[in-house]
């Protein structure tokens, strides 16, 4: 397939610069792919689409200020985007800037800290060796010095409004991240639109929520290079799924039971515990999607307790099928990306037509002036 046929235009007027008042404020596109109907509503009327015993499965990953600034020696500024840690401790896999400037042995400094490049790939990734003065590791020092790590295409510049600064720490996170876990370089952003208030609506009427753990890289939203599809070289990203989302995952979708032992693990994993009858997988995110169904085409006993830790390497384009998902919610994404792919596939499953029908839902989201990417609004599809 040419990768052409996921390039769209998009007046920049439409990319969200900052989130919706409030989170569950965001629009909400609902895409029933049985009717090929869509219905237009906002985030807080979720629950009218969610049938009981609904499971969602979400990436409760959460971000860390994965961006420093820095000096060299010789005076000039650095950025140092933080990726994923390399082998050795106080080690990190990232982008520098400038990286002419930062061949392998350069330094710089900052605030708590010196770097040393140890290493370049052709990528244009370094790995950098971080010596900290007083930060118990680098997370502790990105916590007390680091910036949220917001994509490019939302404008920010280090003399920001500080209250602007303040809402990016605030929104560009999830409400239910586990602190315990700041893996991610980048939001799981259509987790963005919950509130506790709307989890709690949801789990009184029934749903249920499993939590799994994608370590998001910036390369989830970089474009696609190659001319077709098919050539690109997808990215990696580390995952765990504890073992009651793993029980969650492997129940069937629609009138099947849970043995009581699965049961049992559930609730002494002090997970919410299903009902007697599975109800439908919605998937919060693509990251959610690529997690699971990354998870049941490799692991050989899913009726397990143990954490599974792989690392996705899932491509999912046309006319590719799901063994996880039943629904997704997910945010609009750029143009020729991995994530139109995923999206575009499961609209139509085994079939290229969701390539078309993906292309005149974001022409009807933009006829109806719907914000995009990451601080924008969502679809769900059914």
């Amino acid at each position: 397939m040419n990768t052409d046929l996921f390039d769209y235009d998009l007046p920049e007027k439409l990319i969200a610069q900052v989130p919706a008042e409030r989170r569950d404020t965001s629009r909400l596109m609902v895409v029933k792919r049985t009717t090929q109907t869509v219905t237009h509503t906002v985030f807080r009327e979720l629950p009218a689409f969610v049938p009981a015993g609904t499971r969602f499965f979400r990436n409760s990953a959460a971000v860390f200020k994965a961006r420093l600034r820095g000096q060299r020696e010789t005076g000039g500024a650095v950025e140092c985007l933080l990726l994923h840690p390399g082998r050795e401790k106080d080690s990190f896999w990232c982008l520098l800037r400038p990286a002419k400037k930062l061949p392998v042995r350069a330094g710089f400094r900052g605030p708590g800290y010196a770097a040393i490049v140890r290493e370049r790939k052709a990528t244009g990734e370094s790995l950098v060796a971080f010596q900290l003065e007083s930060a118990e590791n680098v997370i502790a020092l990105t916590d007390a010095i680091g910036e949220v790590p917001l994509p490019p295409y939302i404008e920010r510049s280090r003399e920001s409004d500080p209250t602007l600064r303040e809402l990016d720490n605030q929104r560009y996170q999830t409400v239910y991240a586990d602190e315990k876990h700041k893996v991610a370089a980048a939001a799981p952003t259509a987790g963005l639109h919950f509130t506790p208030e709307l989890l709690a609506r949801l789990e009184h009427e029934g749903a249920s929520f499993h939590d799994a753990r994608l370590h998001v890289g910036l390369d989830t939203f970089q474009p696609i290079k190659a001319e077709r599809v098919e050539d690109h070289i997808i990215h990696r990203e580390f995952y765990e799924i504890p073992g009651s989302t793993r029980l969650a995952l492997i129940a069937e979708a629609t009138n099947t039971q849970l043995d009581s032992a699965a049961k049992a693990r559930l609730s002494s994993a002090g997970k919410p515990r299903l009902s007697s009858a599975a109800g439908a997988r919605f998937m919060v995110g693509t990251t959610s999607v690529r997690a699971c169904e990354d998870y049941l085409r490799k692991a050989d006993n899913h009726d397990s307790s143990e954490t599974f830790l792989a690392e996705a390497d899932l491509y999912l384009y046309p006319p590719a099928a799901f063994q996880a998902t039943d629904a997704m919610i997910t945010n609009f994404h750029l143009p020729r990306s991995t994530l139109l792919c995923l999206v575009s596939a499961f609209l139509a499953p085994g079939e290229d037509s969701g390539i078309k029908w993906l292309k005149d839902l974001y022409a009807e989201a933009i006829a109806g002036n719907y914000r995009f990417y990451s601080y924008g609004d969502a679809m769900l599809i059914l």
